[in-house]
């Protein structure tokens, strides 16, 4: 069967919509722009950064010899004090992002349009949201170490500072992205602002709060791992040193055992989604 018989207005359906088939010249001239923007700066950032491709070459065949004295992983007798230091950091992980969900959570309601009426105080709760955030959780480790001292405690503090920030962003823009609908027909029933929130807004984004917790425990996981190279307590302290001494055997143990840890933590937050995702779906 041709195509005229398949689509007998094809002609006249092209001619009508020539915009939308053909596209808008000055739409396709601006994404021609925006491209050529984007690679001259890739290009310029090449030259500036003095980036070497044959630098990269070289320096490849050192980093097969180093995957090769990796092979195989090996803790050297030290897999217990290993396992204990990746607890610490998993514990670092999810006491700092528990700390700053809690923390963060009135923090997203003041900082959501819709919801405070005050913009001051809207205003005050965004800047400084962004100003916690604007720091790397490794400058903030950086700085607890120097408050508090060496260990565990500051790798919390430094997670816990850097995600208030980047939970009360989050949150706030659920909470604005809410549907307006069940909190007016809560108002309309005589219901409170209190009974507003808590009835209209909150069982629709609870859900989503909880999965953006979750990833950022998984995150976090690996963010530990890296303060704890300066101090903060966990398996970081270890695989520094195991990478100063060139015990490479021992490095690759600890990055393995991460990984597992890391796709357990994965593995689990996926599962508590879907099962939050199946309870919600049972209650329409």
């Amino acid at each position: 069967m041709k195509d005229r018989d398949l689509f007998p207005n094809r002609v006249d359906i092209a001619e009508r919509h020539a915009g939308l088939i053909d596209g808008d010249s000055t739409a396709r001239m601006k994404a021609l722009l925006a491209t050529a923007v984007v690679l001259a700066f890739a290009i310029l950032a090449i030259f500036r950064l003095e980036f070497s491709f044959a630098g990269l070459a070289n320096g490849t065949a050192q980093l097969m010899i180093f995957l090769g004295l990796m092979v195989p992983p090996d803790p050297g007798g030290k897999a217990l004090i290993f396992m204990k230091a990746l607890g610490e950091t998993v514990a670092i992980s999810f006491l700092g992002t528990l700390l700053a969900a809690l923390l963060a959570f009135p923090l997203g309601f003041l900082a959501a349009r819709g919801v405070m009426r005050g913009w001051l105080l809207r205003a005050f709760t965004r800047r400084f949201s962004d100003s916690l955030r604007g720091v790397d959780t490794l400058i903030w480790a950086l700085i607890w170490i120097n408050v508090v001292g060496l260990g565990p405690f500051a790798g919390v503090l430094a997670i816990m500072t850097s995600d208030i920030g980047a939970f009360t962003k989050l949150f706030s823009e659920t909470i604005e992205a809410a549907d307006p609908k069940p909190a007016e027909g809560v108002v309309s029933t005589g219901g409170t602002r209190l009974h507003e929130v808590r009835f209209g807004l909150l069982p629709q984004v609870l859900p989503v709060f909880l999965s953006q917790v979750l990833y950022y425990f998984e995150s976090n996981t690996r963010s530990a791992t890296i303060i704890g190279i300066v101090g903060a307590g966990g398996i970081g302290l270890h695989l520094a040193e195991m990478i100063r001494t060139f015990e490479w055997d021992r490095v690759s143990f600890i990055i393995l055992i991460v990984l597992v840890a890391v796709a357990a933590i994965d593995f689990v937050s996926t599962r508590i989604r879907l099962a939050m995702i199946g309870d919600k779906a049972s209650q329409k």
